[in-house]
């Protein structure tokens, strides 16, 4: 088995649902709000950063942009940013085109 083929199977990308769109978003519209609300304390916006980034790989698949996202959150000013939902939304239209261009799904019949 390839490496490709490896990582494919590990970093598996979920078809996109309207469920999957709306808990992502979701997710994101909180972590930017706690994170916020949460100012004051010391290490509450790098434990919502985790937690971000780990429900929003799981709900909608690992993208690339993510991290970028993850690293900047570190940064001071940049933090106070709505940074995640911004980059929730960028990767939903991305996965949205992806999918548009692949072939329908032929539907599995068992006999």
């Amino acid at each position: 088995m390839k490496l490709s083929e490896k990582l494919n199977r590990v970093v598996r990308v979920p078809r996109l649902s309207r469920r999957r769109t709306i808990a992502a978003l979701a997710v994101a519209v909180v972590a930017d709000g706690l994170q916020f609300l949460l100012v004051w304390l010391p290490f509450a916006d790098q434990i919502i950063d985790v937690i971000a980034m780990v429900l929003t790989s799981w709900i909608i698949g690992f993208h690339w942009l993510l991290l970028p996202t993850f690293v900047m959150e570190f940064i001071p000013l940049v933090d106070e940013l709505p940074t995640w939902t911004a980059c929730v939304v960028a990767v939903i239209v991305l996965r949205k085109r992806e999918q548009r261009a692949l072939p329908p799904e032929k539907p599995v019949i068992e006999i």
